[in-house]
């Protein structure tokens, strides 16, 4: 049976994810790691009140969430990236990641000031790095999220979840929600399916790969995110016949963007303010993520948007301890 907590932990511990630095003075923090505070009882890092624990650097860097080819978003946040830099007076740099644990590590180790953490990931990041969530990408009538789906190819001899026992599924990471961690509750909670006893879990990385995967008929099933499915086909990379979903979850968040806890209160002011006045019309920005129906930033809170994610954690046995 597959330890989803050990799993966790050890994709963390790989990392370098560990109580480095000396422990924040004793205050509230429920899951939040020993160097942070939640005096507030918003779930995140409070900014630091020390002013010798502030940090303004003269260079920004900012990441997106690896759930697709990182060359592919240089040029897609260009635009944003300048609007940013304007509105700081900072130079900032774009710097694309290859997995979420190494997007986590940059954050908790001060290499890292705004990034867009996965679904998955944004607890941990949160909880191990100290990331301030404010903003997910919406459309414009102000829906936002995606779902998770399990997907086959045709004539695979797949045709229900069921018909997955006995078989090779594709997970992505153990730190992504769509997958891995919602598809794991789901399997065992609503079919008694367990990994290595009832199938043969692989893991491909990423979104992308697990959906070429099948789609080329490397994996028999995969779990995906269908607003990277959605972006894929838009893009000619695959199509729409190519896989066959068997299965299509409840909305999930998406990405959710935000900064390191301990930047000054008002650079962490100003990167929001940039957030919410860039103009999407025209943009690259906005050219590539229509093809999931968002069109702008939508202003969130990580307690409220982020409770069924923790829950799902939960339901797997994940905690957040960053040891």
């Amino acid at each position: 049976m597959l330890d989803f907590s050990k799993v966790v932990s050890a994709a963390v511990f790989i990392a370098g994810i560990s109580l480095a630095g000396a422990a924040a003075a004793e205050c509230e923090r429920g899951a939040l790691d020993d160097r942070f505070c939640d005096v507030d009882g918003d779930l995140i890092a409070d900014i630091p009140t020390d002013a010798s624990e502030l940090v303004d650097p003269d260079t920004l860097i900012f990441t997106y969430t690896p759930v697709e080819d990182p060359a592919v978003y240089v040029s897609v946040w260009a635009e944003f990236m300048d609007h940013l830099a304007e509105k700081t007076g900072k130079k900032v740099q774009f710097f694309p990641v290859q997995s979420n644990a190494a997007q986590i590590e940059a954050m908790r180790s001060g290499r890292l000031h705004i990034a867009g953490f996965n679904t998955g990931s944004n607890p941990l990041a949160v909880n191990c790095a100290g990331f301030r969530p404010f903003t997910i990408m919406a459309s414009l009538d102000g829906h936002f999220g995606y779902e998770m789906e399990i997907l086959t190819y045709p004539g695979s001899g797949i045709e229900t979840v069921e018909d997955i026992r006995g078989k090779q599924m594709a997970f992505t990471s153990p730190t992504s929600n769509s997958g891995f961690k919602a598809p794991s509750a789901i399997l065992k909670g609503d079919y008694d399916m367990i990994p290595d006893r009832d199938f043969e879990p692989v893991y491909s990385g990423k979104h992308d790969n697990s959906i070429m995967g099948v789609a080329n008929q490397d994996y028999m099933a995969a779990s995906i995110a269908n607003s990277v499915l959605h972006r894929m086909i838009s893009r000619g990379e695959l199509k729409a016949e190519d896989v066959v979903s068997i299965y299509k979850s409840q909305t999930f968040p998406t990405t959710g963007f935000g900064t390191a806890h301990n930047l000054t209160p008002e650079l962490q002011a100003t990167i929001q303010d940039a957030f919410f006045s860039f103009e999407w019309d025209g943009t690259a920005l906005q050219e590539e993520f229509e093809k999931s129906n968002e069109g702008q930033f939508l202003q969130m809170n990580y307690k409220e948007f982020w409770d069924v994610i923790r829950k799902i954690d939960a339901a797997n046995g994940v905690s957040y301890s960053c040891s």
